[in-house]
C-alpha cells in the first residue's frame, strides 16, 4: 500500500525522473513519490523488474517507513519537468543514454561527486536547464528498490550560473514540501568546491588506509591535515571557499565508525570514483599551479 500524500497547494504536481535509484536516488524518488509527484526511476533491466514487481521501500531514520509504487523504465519515454541524476560518476556516460537530450523541460539536477560533470550535462541538455546540486545524507541501497536512510537529515543545495533562478526556486519548493531541506545558493563554483574539498581528503585517506574516520582522526591526523590543506588551497585557487578549518571540524563530528562511500565501494569490489574526486583536485591544482604532493601520492596509489 502506498504512503502517497496529496501535493500541497503551493507546489504543482510534477513529472520527475531519477536517473540511478541507488541510495540517494531512491531516497529522493521515494520522498517525491510519497508527496504525490509522478516519479519514474531509470535503471537497468534487473532493477526495473524489481521495482515494477515490489515497488520502492525506503527505511528512513528521519521519515520512517516509506513504501510507494513508482514507474520504472530503462529509458525516459515521456518528457519530465525535473531529472535528478544520481548515478556514480563512473557510470555517468552510459547512464545518460537513458535520457534523451530533449527529455527534460525544467531542470536537470546532478547530485554527483566532483566538479567537472556540469560541462557534460550542459552540452547534452543545454545550459538553460542544467543546475549544480549537492546532497548531504547517509543513504544506502541494500537491494534493488530497498533503501536505508541512516541519517536524520537529507539536504540538497542548488545553484546555477546558466539556468533561470525561478527554476531553481521551484525545484527547491518541491523538495521542501516532500521533506527534503533545500537551499538555493548564488555561486555554483563555491557550492561544488565546498563539498569536493571536504570529501576528497576523507574519501582518499579512509579508502587508502581502509579504516574508519575515528582511527584516521586519532592515528593519522597529520596526513589528514595535510590533505585538507592541499584541497582547501585548490578550492580557493578555483574560486571556492577556504575549507581548511571547517573540514576538520566537520570530520570531528562524524561517528568514529563512519566510512566513506568510496571505501565501501572498494570493499564491495565496485569501481571507484578516483578520477571524479581525486583526479578533479589534481587537474585543478595543475591549472592553478598549486602543489598537492600528498593528494597526488594517494590518487596514484588508489589508481
Amino acid at each position: 500500500m502506498d504512503d502517497k500524500a496529496t501535493v500541497t497547494d503551493d507546489v504543482d504536481r510534477r513529472r520527475v525522473a531519477v536517473l540511478g535509484p541507488g541510495g540517494i536516488g531512491g531516497l529522493v524518488g521515494g520522498l517525491l513519490a510519497r508527496a504525490g509527484h509522478d516519479v519514474v526511476l531509470l535503471a537497468g533491466e534487473r532493477t526495473v523488474g524489481e521495482l515494477r514487481a515490489g515497488g520502492l521501500h525506503v527505511s528512513s531514520a528521519l521519515h520512517g517507513e516509506v513504501r510507494v509504487h513508482v514507474d520504472a523504465d530503462t529509458e525516459l519515454r515521456t518528457p519530465v519537468d525535473t531529472c535528478f541524476v544520481t548515478v556514480k560518476q563512473t557510470a555517468l556516460g552510459e547512464a545518460l543514454d537513458r535520457v534523451p537530450p530533449a527529455g527534460v523541460e525544467g531542470l536537470v539536477v546532478p547530485l554527483l561527486n566532483g566538479v567537472e560533470h556540469l560541462d557534460l550535462l550542459r552540452r547534452r541538455f543545454g545550459p538553460a536547464v542544467t543546475a549544480a546540486g549537492v546532497v548531504r545524507a547517509e543513504s544506502t541501497r541494500v537491494a534493488p528498490g530497498r533503501i536505508v536512510h541512516g541519517s536524520r537529515f537529507v539536504e540538497i543545495d542548488l545553484a546555477s550560473g546558466t539556468a533561470d533562478r525561478t527554476r531553481l526556486d521551484d525545484t527547491a519548493r518541491m523538495l521542501e514540501a516532500a521533506g527534503i531541506a533545500a537551499t538555493v545558493r548564488d555561486d555554483e563554483t563555491s557550492l561544488l568546491w565546498s563539498k569536493l574539498a571536504v570529501l576528497a581528503p576523507f574519501a582518499l585517506l579512509t579508502t587508502h588506509l581502509d579504516v574508519p574516520i575515528g582511527e584516521v582522526r586519532e592515528a593519522h591526523r597529520d596526513a589528514l591535515v595535510q590533505l585538507v590543506s592541499e584541497a582547501a588551497a585548490v578550492s580557493v585557487a578555483s574560486g571556492g571557499p577556504d575549507t581548511s578549518s571547517s573540514a576538520l571540524r566537520f570530520y570531528d563530528t562524524f561517528p568514529a565508525t563512519a566510512r566513506s562511500s568510496m571505501q565501501r565501494d572498494a570493499a564491495a569490489g565496485r569501481p571507484l570514483e578516483i578520477d571524479a574526486i581525486g583526479g578533479a583536485v589534481l587537474r585543478a591544482a595543475d591549472r592553478h599551479g598549486v602543489d598537492v604532493p600528498a593528494t597526488r601520492r594517494l590518487v596514484a596509489a588508489l589508481s
